[in-house]
């Protein structure tokens, strides 16, 4: 098991490798319909000012950020009923209201901290660990991308799945047949894959995944999705692969 700390090391010495690197969580919290990240709180405008603030009230070891949560349960998180209702926290980021008219599917919110789906306390996180990179790895859409050297996207594994011609509400491969399936698909083009020692939809996704990056990191349209504006990606940020 990898620590957060193991992987910033590890990106860190790679960093002039050509590599595009996938996290699958939101490097941003809604900014664009609020006026706010976290409204009555923050007055960062970029992302990057979001991360440095999470990072300084964050005291969690190994880049953890589940205390700032907890400290700001029912004001900016759901957690709980004890924390009202909970769709008075279901705010979106713009590429996650995009995605979803065009059928993407439902979305998960940074504010909803509770539940399997849930993508809060590996967001937060996350943050940390983009702000502790220091530049040292350009992010997109916050840099642009590079012309060599490795670059850092966030991703949503349902569209690797999708581009592979999984089903929707069929995406999780738990299998190698199921794998091999999906990688050899014409929109991914790879080969089968070295067996595992144990198969889990997080192993499998990752390996889809990470295929599907290699076979569309070269198609402009996904470095300049038509509903990103300057501002959107600033502030927000954007999932890799929302054209």
């Amino acid at each position: 098991m990898w620590s957060r700390q193991a992987v910033l090391d590890w990106l860190v010495a790679r960093r002039s490798d050509p590599m595009l690197v996938g996290f699958d969580f939101s490097f941003s919290a809604p900014f664009m319909a609020r006026g706010a990240h976290l409204p009555g709180e923050t007055d960062s405008v970029r992302a990057r000012d979001l991360w440095a603030y999470v990072d300084a009230h964050s005291a969690d070891v190994d880049l953890g950020a589940a205390s700032f949560l907890e400290a700001r349960r029912s004001r900016h998180f759901y957690l709980g009923a004890a924390d009202g209702a909970k769709a008075d926290f279901m705010h979106f980021r713009e590429c996650e209201t995009w995605f979803n008219a065009q059928g993407g599917g439902k979305p998960s919110t940074v504010y909803d901290a509770i539940g399997a789906a849930q993508v809060a306390k590996s967001s937060f996180a996350g943050m940390r660990l983009l702000h502790r990179l220091d530049g040292a790895i350009p992010v997109w859409p916050f840099d642009p991308a590079p012309s060599k050297g490795a670059a850092i996207v966030e991703i949503y594994t349902t569209i690797a799945a999708r581009a592979a011609g999984i089903r929707k509400g069929l995406s999780k491969m738990r299998g190698p047949d199921a794998l091999d399936e999906a990688l050899t698909s014409p929109a991914i083009g790879s080969r089968p894959h070295a067996p595992l020692a144990r198969y889990d939809d997080h192993a499998t996704d990752a390996i889809l995944t990470a295929a599907w990056l290699r076979a569309s990191a070269r198609r402009t349209e996904l470095w300049h999705p038509q509903a990103m504006t300057d501002a959107i990606a600033q502030s927000e940020g954007w999932t890799f692969g929302v054209a």
